[in-house]
């Protein structure tokens, strides 16, 4: 056991010793290796800072070239600022010495300006001397000069633009309204406010009037008209101013007659079956017009209206023969110029259907009619027709300017209606004075039942240069303040004589 431990104690010791002889060696390399360290890092250390101050002189060195390249450079733009304030002292120099040159031309200008102007003013007063007049009535001579020149220009170019203008547009105007005239040759019936019915003898007027005038106040009372019975052999006549209410009377008359019995029963009876008759005759009527003139797809009470017009006259002209002329002329007006021949005989034949009412409503038959087409549907184009042809309201169609021309050349036509003596005269009266209410007239006179103004002029006061714009302004008067069918022409007259006598 002693061993043991003996044993135990004596390796322990040597394990002991041989490991403080190792640390020992371990130490010892320990401070080689650490010696090696510290002098390998001071040379390094003497490496890098030589190679420090090598960078910093070179750095240096480098930095002493460019500020000598900077200051040459700073030298150089002196040198060159220098040079520049040498040549702009010496260019304002020559600028004040030009302002100066300048100033003194200008001294001379106004100096010549002044004497010109005094020069000027001498030569004026010498030329007013001369010429014996101021320079304002110098300058209003060349105004009237020149006015005159201009007057006679514009003269000349209207007269040229208008030749040129009726050589190209009357030929062709006046072949479409020979050949529209020419083909609406209709025959026209002049209706008055009277209607003779014919007696078989002078006995049945008593039975006309009855006892104690029973007979003919019933007829009068039915059908609105006054009977006239007086000395005309085997006549009697029927007056009023309604020529449907006429018609129904003088229908019932005879029916009447031919009956032989007369008495207020049998007159009441008679005169009803006239009223449905003349109903029926409407209607015929308004069917024919359609027929005649290829518009079709009318309503049947603007058919009954159409029929109606039969009956009623216009400055004694039939309406629905003029309605139906105009329609036809405006058919063929509008087939020259390519447009649609049925919408144009349509319009014309309906341009005055307000008429068939016009005694009946109230306003002008142009409204009246216009509703009437508005109520049943009719074309826009048609209604602005009826509505314009009169010139109530703008055309807003070729449509509706043709209507206008052949309502015009319905109504031109001589023969196609009547107006009073009174009318006439008076309307010859008005021409004359439009005609002679401008200056330079002489005379005038209104010729041709009114369809030409002949005018004298004084040679003096109108040159024939003026003749021109004296008749545009005459015809724009009379188209103004002046109310005529068809056209007026304007004819200025413009003679210079010389007379002498041989002793």
């Amino acid at each position: 056991m002693v061993s043991l431990a003996s044993g135990y104690f004596i390796g322990n010791h040597a394990r002991k010793s041989f490991l403080e002889e190792k640390l020992g060696i371990s130490e010892e390399k320990s401070r080689q290796i650490i010696d090696g360290a510290i002098k390998t890092a001071e040379a390094q250390k003497r490496e890098i800072l030589l190679e420090a101050k090598e960078e910093s002189i070179k750095l240096k060195n480098e930095a002493e070239r460019e500020v000598k390249e900077r200051r040459s450079e700073l030298q150089q733009l002196e040198r060159r600022l220098l040079n520049k304030e040498e040549i702009l002292d010496k260019r304002n120099e020559l600028i004040e010495q030009k302002e100066q040159q300048t100033q003194e031309k200008l001294d001379r200008v106004e100096k010549t300006k002044a004497t010109l102007e005094i020069m000027e003013q001498e030569k004026t007063l010498e030329l007013e001397k001369v010429a014996g007049l101021t320079a304002e009535e110098a300058k209003q001579y060349l105004l009237n000069t020149i006015e005159s020149e201009l007057k006679h220009e514009s003269a000349m170019l209207i007269k040229n633009i208008e030749t040129q203008t009726k050589m190209d547009a009357d030929k062709k105007a006046l072949d479409i309204l020979t050949n529209a005239i020419q083909k609406c040759a209709s025959d026209h019936v002049v209706d008055t406010t009277v209607s003779v019915v014919v007696l078989p003898n002078d006995e049945m007027k008593g039975r006309i009037i009855g006892r104690e005038g029973r007979n003919i106040r019933t007829l009068e009372t039915l059908t609105g008209v006054d009977l006239i019975i007086d000395d005309t052999p085997e006549a009697v006549i029927l007056s009023g101013f309604d020529p449907i209410r006429r018609e129904i009377a003088r229908i019932a008359l005879e029916k009447l007659i031919i009956d032989g019995r007369i008495h207020p029963a049998r007159i009441e009876e008679m005169v009803e079956k006239a009223t449905k008759e003349i109903e029926v005759l409407m209607r015929e009527e308004g069917e024919a017009a359609t027929f005649e003139t290829g518009v079709h797809g009318l309503h049947l009470e603007i058919i009954r209206l159409l029929g109606k017009m039969k009956y009623r006259t216009s400055y004694g002209q039939n309406v629905l023969r003029h309605s139906i002329e105009v329609a036809n002329l405006a058919g063929i007006i509008a087939g020259e110029l390519g447009l649609d021949v049925r919408l144009a005989k349509r319009a014309g034949l309906l341009h005055d259907i307000g008429k068939s009412i016009d005694y009946e409503q109230e306003g002008s038959h142009v409204t009246i009619g216009a509703d009437i087409c508005r109520k049943y549907g009719e074309n826009n184009v048609v209604i602005n027709a009826v509505e314009s042809h009169h010139g109530d309201v703008e055309p807003t169609s070729a449509i509706s300017v043709i209507v206008q021309a052949a309502d015009t050349i319905s109504a031109a036509r001589p023969g196609a209606r009547r107006e009073t003596l009174e009318t006439y005269i008076k309307r010859l009266q008005k021409l004359e004075e439009i005609a002679t209410s401008f200056e330079g007239i002489e005379k005038s006179f209104a010729i041709q039942a009114g369809r030409e103004v002949r005018i004298m002029v004084v040679p003096d006061q109108v040159d024939d240069d003026g003749l021109v714009l004296l008749a545009r302004d005459i015809t724009k008067k009379i188209e103004k303040e002046l109310e005529y069918p068809g056209q007026i022409k304007v004819n200025i007259v413009r003679e210079t004589r010389a007379i002498e006598y041989a002793k």
